[in-house]
């Protein structure tokens, strides 16, 4: 079920979780048309977690509740894509 990103006006923590949701979104997009990932996702996905996620943390530390329920959602939605076969 989709959720919306809970609104912040111009708050950069806010923006952070917003480009993330953003940039997952083209990807899951991508993925669930297709039933499996491209290999460009799977390197963006591996290059994303090796850069760490501190801001989003960050971000859902100091703006509490509804933003800490979304950015775990989208997190879990990452993990997910990872699981997914890769297109050759």
């Amino acid at each position: 079920m989709h959720s919306a990103l809970p609104a912040g006006g111009t708050d950069p923590r806010l923006q952070e979780v917003a480009l993330y949701s953003s940039w997952l979104g083209s990807i899951v997009e991508s993925a669930v048309t297709r039933g499996e990932l491209e290999a460009k996702h799977v390197q963006m996905l591996k290059v994303r977690r090796e850069e760490g996620n501190q801001a989003l943390f960050r971000a859902s530390g100091e703006l509490g509740e509804p933003v800490r329920s979304y950015v775990a959602r989208l997190l879990a939605m990452e993990e997910i894509l990872s699981s997914l076969p890769v297109r050759k």
